[in-house]
């Protein structure tokens, strides 16, 4: 029987959540936690799994590798399955490159799964197999589903189809497919549809990119009116207007005129996608408002706008995204306000 090897990390470990986010790797024999829902629908058996939380990973990427080769050299797994991680930035960074440095220094079959979005899908697509999934744990049966049918085909040595006949995101490899019409021939018939409004296919597709012009420099800051922006999630303590932790679609601004800076206690980070313990202790490290206060003070700027504007772009969307800014460059612009400072986690 082909032996698979499990990756996930401390939360579809059933360790915990963010609280145990560094804990190091481990490796447990036997299926656990979301390992349970392959191990009676793929065609082999899930040897290990391994958990490791999302913080320790990234802070310790050669650590976890190493842990990575000693149990793989020990288990001799022939497919390694991670996640899958959705829209999680940390976890799908961790999945990918757990699943990348398996397959380039063991040749080992790898699956991985995401949403089209996590940022892990830009670095790692061309390294393993990447099933196309929702944005969250609510598609985890048809994300489990399309994993498992790919891993399948792989165990049974069968030839992977092209990724929208298996599910998978396109890994950038170009491949020869023989056609009874020529190219100009093709080309011509899908011209055609599309004059006539016809649905069509294009064989080649080009990635689209907004084009943002710069904004011209500020050329006195100490003249210049500037707003404070995050993506961090510091709001008043008890989140009173319910700024959801992930997968945001709306904003809240709030009054920093008569404060000299976020104090513990009466500011908060509401962001379900990093430890909060060190923001909760001094909200300024996410939005530094008190160094900007002192800016202020002593004149190195002009003046700081009234209210700071306040989102958490975990698992937020890039539509959503762009609307909110665009939303709030509207408001800036039409409060005289030359620059914006943008803070992430």
């Amino acid at each position: 029987m082909k032996r698979i090897l499990f990756y996930t990390n401390q939360f579809f470990g059933q360790i915990g959540g963010e609280e145990h986010a560094n804990i190091p790797p481990r490796i447990e024999e036997g299926v656990v936690g979301i390992a349970n829902l392959f191990k009676d629908k793929v065609e082999g058996k899930i040897v290990a799994t391994i958990i490791c939380g999302d913080n320790y990973y990234s802070e310790n990427m050669e650590g976890c590798r190493a842990f990575l080769s000693k149990e793989v050299e020990r288990l001799r797994p022939d497919l390694v399955i991670a996640g899958p991680a959705f829209n999680a930035g940390r976890f799908g960074m961790a999945c990918g490159d757990v699943c990348s440095y398996i397959n380039k220094k063991y040749g080992i079959a790898t699956i991985t799964g995401m949403y089209i979005e996590n940022p892990a899908v830009e670095i790692y697509r061309s390294d393993t197999y990447i099933v196309e999934t929702g944005k969250s744990a609510a598609f985890m049966r048809k994300a489990v589903s399309k994993m498992v049918a790919l891993a399948n085909k792989i165990l049974r040595g069968e030839e992977i189809g092209l990724p929208e006949e298996e599910g998978y995101i396109p890994k950038g490899i170009r491949v020869n497919i023989f056609h009874q019409k020529t190219g100009a021939e093709r080309a011509l018939d899908m011209l055609v549809k599309k004059l006539k409004g016809e649905e069509y296919k294009t064989e080649i597709p080009i990635p689209t990119y907004d084009k943002v012009q710069a904004a011209k420099p500020i050329t006195d800051l100490k003249k210049a009116k500037i707003a404070l922006l995050t993506s961090g999630g510091i709001v008043p303590f008890g989140n009173p207007d319910h700024l959801p932790a992930a997968t945001a679609k709306f904003y809240k601004k709030y009054p920093v005129s008569n404060i000299e800076g976020f104090a513990k206690g009466d500011y908060e980070s509401v962001h379900a996608g990093y430890d909060p313990v060190y923001a909760n202790e001094n909200p300024n490290r996410i939005l530094p408002l008190d160094l900007f206060k002192e800016l202020e003070r002593n004149g190195e700027i002009g003046s700081l706008y009234e209210f700071y504007f306040v989102t958490t772009g975990n698992s937020t969307s890039v539509a959503d995204a762009t609307r909110m800014g665009m939303e709030i460059a509207k408001e800036l612009k039409e409060a005289g306000v030359d620059g914006a400072i943008m803070t992430s986690t």
